[in-house]
């Protein structure tokens, strides 16, 4: 079916989605990453070694990664620890870890880059729009 304007039909399909998002949030693990370079570079900068270990992407035990790109003013974040307001998230993504980590081995655009507090981390970038 193409296109279904039966509000009924609409509340019923956005339903089983907040279902889905509910089960999820009750029984898998999700990683949540900022990035406060994205807004300007247009990548993520996903960490899998640090100080010469695996960590990041590499060592996680979480079910799902959840992706924040700052905007410019989120940028604050980093140092003030305060709460988010809608105006510090340009967006957000979602994704199982299992396809992260094939995202991360296929589609970077760029490998064995510094990264992380004080650059003593190594990733790869991959681009937003290459997450969707």
């Amino acid at each position: 079916m193409d296109f279904n304007s039966d509000f009924k039909y609409d509340l019923a399909l956005g339903q089983l989605g907040e279902g889905w998002v509910g089960k999820m949030l009750s029984s898998q693990t999700i990683e949540v990453k900022f990035d406060f370079a994205c807004y300007r570079t247009g990548n993520f900068f996903i960490e899998y070694e640090s100080r010469g270990n695996p960590s990041g992407i590499a060592t996680t035990k979480a079910d799902y990664w959840m992706l924040i790109a700052s905007t410019e003013k989120g940028v604050e974040l980093k140092t003030q620890l305060r709460d988010i307001e809608k105006d510090d998230i340009l967006f957000s993504i979602m994704l199982s870890t299992e396809k992260l980590k094939e995202l991360c081995r296929t589609r970077y655009y760029r490998k064995g880059v510094s990264g992380g507090d004080l650059n003593t981390s190594t990733g790869v970038l991959i681009k937003s729009k290459d997450l969707l």
